[in-house]
């Protein structure tokens, strides 16, 4: 078995790219994903600071493995904001994404309206199917987040939501804290439903709820051990993401890393001590 390498959004260190970049370089990090910059959240930054982010890319060999836009986080309801980010946020997404070598964007799978109905889940697939064509024709990949409220929350309704929109650009984010307080228990249960789309994995944990008390890994109800057991053994991607969500966010991430570090090592027989 091979052991995992781990990865950071960017901003859980800081929106300075240099200075995230710097941090995660001296902890042993060369994998980032990019959702905030000081500017503003991708693709909505300054085009100084993307010409420096790209700048710095180079300088440091370290590798971008996924941009978050944000987008489609609206219920269907929201017509004129979803067509915007169809027709305008996700293309520019899409050119900074090959600007920078960066094969994956991380979109939501669409809120859910207390009123909405299966035409409105058939629309939610009708967008994405029209968000794969573009990611598609530039050989691209499009990673849907699980959250909760959304249609896709679960690891099953993930998972069916990606089946229905047929196409092999379009997987899954897994982010198990953000399936944690459905009516699935994230592991094993929303693993082994969504574990065969998987293209992009999220770590962090909690308390209560999914986003409302997030603790350090290991703190949590979230059962990392069993879950990076499994990702090892089945090899959906070879890295994860950590996203800290709990401040002191520079001193929590070190947390982080060390903990994740401490686990990989345990699975792979090692027992070895990781700086």
């Amino acid at each position: 078995m091979t052991p995992l390498d781990l990865g950071i959004l960017s901003d859980e260190l800081s929106p300075d790219f240099r200075e995230a970049v710097q941090i995660g370089l001296e902890w042993g990090l060369r994998i980032f994903e990019v959702r905030e910059l000081k500017t503003g959240r991708i693709p909505d930054v300054d085009g100084a600071e993307f010409d420096e982010l790209m700048s710095l890319v180079r300088e440091h060999g370290v590798r971008i493995a996924a941009l978050s836009p944000g987008i489609f986080k609206h219920s269907l309801s929201k017509q004129k904001e979803l067509s915007i980010e169809l027709s305008d946020k996700l293309p520019r997404t899409i050119e900074m994404a090959k600007r920078l070598g960066t094969p994956l964007i991380i979109v939501f799978g669409f809120q859910r309206g207390t009123d909405d109905t299966q035409g409105h889940y058939q629309d939610a697939v009708k967008l994405m199917r029209e968000a794969a064509v573009m990611a598609e024709r530039e050989s691209l990949k499009l990673a849907i987040e699980n959250e909760p409220g959304f249609w896709c929350d679960s690891g099953m309704n993930t998972a069916k939501f990606i089946e229905d929109v047929g196409s092999q650009v379009v997987g899954a984010n897994w982010d198990p804290c953000n399936g944690y307080g459905t009516d699935e228990r994230p592991f094993p249960a929303g693993y082994n439903a969504v574990k065969d789309f998987i293209f992009n994995v999220h770590v962090k944990d909690t308390r209560e709820g999914s986003l409302i008390k997030c603790v350090p890994v290991g703190e949590g109800v979230i059962d990392w051990k069993g879950q990076l057991r499994a990702l090892v053994k089945d090899q959906p991607v070879g890295h994860v993401t950590i996203e800290t969500h709990c401040l002191p966010l520079v001193e929590k991430s070190r947390q982080n890393v060390d903990t994740l570090r401490r686990y990989l090592a345990e699975i792979d027989g090692t027992k070895e001590s990781i700086s």
